[in-house]
């Protein structure tokens, strides 16, 4: 049985949301551990404890962070996605791109970093220039969902926050 989402998103896309965006920001607050241990590394240097946890931390968190990023293409078939609430051509493609830099960076960025760690170290100055482009992305698309909420007073920021029902398209039995 498909499911097509008429107004909002499932509860798995939101939960999806919500646990890959605080992966996200743990690993934009704490990543720097993962550089003070490639550090220490090359210069043949004792890592503190703390920073030797986080970089775990960081490293694992990221793998995490792939996998759940193919969950949530696979999810993201299986349910789709509601329509924009929005007209305009200008915001409809703003936030297409803007979601489909996420998912490019939620790709790129962990393989960068496994590249890095296990094949070629020269790939994590590319993999940490990715900061800077996530926050940026981050503050256009929270930026988006609360003009959203507070400008144009639609549903686009609820749909993010609360699960609706779906309609199925198989006719009953």
């Amino acid at each position: 049985m498909t499911q097509t989402r008429t107004d909002g998103y499932a509860p798995i896309q939101i939960g999806l949301h919500w646990l890959m965006a605080a992966m996200v920001l743990f690993q934009l607050i704490f990543g720097e551990s993962m550089a003070e241990a490639t550090e220490a590394a090359e210069e043949g240097e004792a890592l503190s404890n703390g920073d030797a946890i986080l970089a775990t931390a960081h490293y694992w968190v990221g793998v995490a962070i792939l996998v759940l990023v193919a969950a949530r293409l696979i999810v993201r078939l299986r349910y789709g996605a509601p329509a924009p609430l929005d007209s305009n051509p200008l915001m409809v493609a703003a936030s297409k791109v803007t979601h489909g830099l996420f998912y490019l960076l939620l790709v790129i960025v962990p393989i960068s970093g496994l590249v890095a760690v296990h094949l070629n170290p020269e790939v994590g100055e590319i993999h940490e220039l990715a900061k800077p482009a996530f926050i940026l992305l981050i503050l256009v698309h929270a930026g988006a969902a609360l003009f959203h909420h507070f400008v144009l007073r639609d549903r686009t920021l609820v749909r993010m926050l609360a699960p609706t029902k779906a309609r199925t398209d198989s006719p009953s039995a």
